[in-house]
Order: structure tokens, then sequence, then C-alpha cells
């Protein structure tokens, strides 16, 4: 799709870079945590200039939603909207703004690991109702989500592990990352760099 702003697709790690792909990831991690880097999402979008689709399914409500993937400051509200919607709080049925920085952060995972699959998604905002019930019956739930911000979101991505999924997002250093392999999820956010 055109007219939505720089988008992009790059050659399979493994090719561009002479390597495995999982070196490159590790290669990408490792310089990312020796530097400090911290790509901001103008230059992630210089460094893949061509267009790109986000592709999205929610696992509770099998709804399934295709965009064009545009940088977070140039996205038009037409395409925040239907994110908005996809990644409601299914149990409370709320729709809150989504945090459009959570769009360039998978963006750059999908580029960056070869997808041209799915994200899965398995929690995007969450109501504070839902959050507290959540917290008080789910290992794992933080009493002060971003989900509740609209900053958050756990996914899979169809055609990678959750593991290189992860590693390619801490190594990115654009937020919060946790690995939950028990539940082979990932949750990404737009808060503070962290990992666990």
């Amino acid at each position: 799709m055109r007219g939505y702003g720089i988008c992009s697709r790059l050659p399979r790690a493994d090719h561009q870079f002479g390597a495995s792909r999982r070196g490159f990831l590790r290669h990408l991690a490792a310089a990312a945590a020796g530097t400090f880097l911290s790509p901001s999402a103008s230059a992630l979008s210089i460094l893949f200039p061509k267009e790109r689709e986000l592709s999205f399914f929610n696992l509770h409500t099998e709804e399934k939603l295709l965009i064009p993937y545009c940088p977070a400051r140039r996205c038009p509200p037409s395409v925040l909207s239907k994110v908005n919607y996809l990644l409601r709080d299914h149990r409370a049925e709320k729709v809150h703004p989504i945090d459009p920085a959570l769009l360039d952060i998978l963006h750059a995972i999908s580029v960056l690991s070869g997808s041209r699959g799915t994200f899965q998604v398995i929690s995007g905002y969450r109501a504070p109702e839902t959050n507290t019930m959540l917290h008080q019956t789910t290992s794992g739930v933080a009493s002060q989500s971003l989900h509740t911000e609209g900053k958050a979101i756990d996914v899979q991505l169809s055609d990678v592990n959750t593991q290189d999924m992860r590693q390619i997002a801490a190594g990115l250093r654009l937020g919060g990352v946790g690995y939950y392999p028990e539940s082979d999820f990932v949750h990404l956010d737009t808060g503070a760099v962290r990992t666990w």
C-alpha cells in the first residue's frame, strides 16, 4: 500500500551480513548493550526505506487487521483508530489510544527478523479494572501496568521464535521487554528500557 510514509523491508539478515540470522541477532543485541544504542523511530525509518505492512490477529476476538506501517509521527488517525479498536480491552469492551511508538517497535522486529508473519495479540490495552483482576489472579501482571496506559502489548510473531523476538526487541532498546517462555509470548512497551 502507498501513501502512508516511509515503510520497510530489509533483505534477510543472513544474506546481507554473511552470517546466520541468530549470529546477526546476537551481534545486534551485543552492540546495542555495549554502546547503549537507542535508535529513534526516525532512524529506523531511514534504515528501512521500503514499504511494509503489519499484520495482526487478536487471539481472543479472532479479529484480523492488516495496516500499512507508518512511522509514529506520520500515522494517519484512520489507521490508529483501527489499531486502537483491535487492541481494546475485550473483557471490558473499552477502547483506549495505543501509543503509536509500539508500531515502530513491532515494525523493527518484523524487519530485523525477516518475518512475513502475523503478530498474534494476547493483550493490548487493559482497563484498570481488568488489570486489577488479572493482577490478583495471574502471576506476572504488574499492579501499575503500562497496558492500562495503552503503552504495552503482549504478542507472538507467527513465523519467529519468541526467544529470537525477545533478543531483537532487547537489542533495539526502545522500551521494556519481558519474555515469558512458559506462555510463549513477549511483552513490549514504550516505557523505560529494561528487560526481564
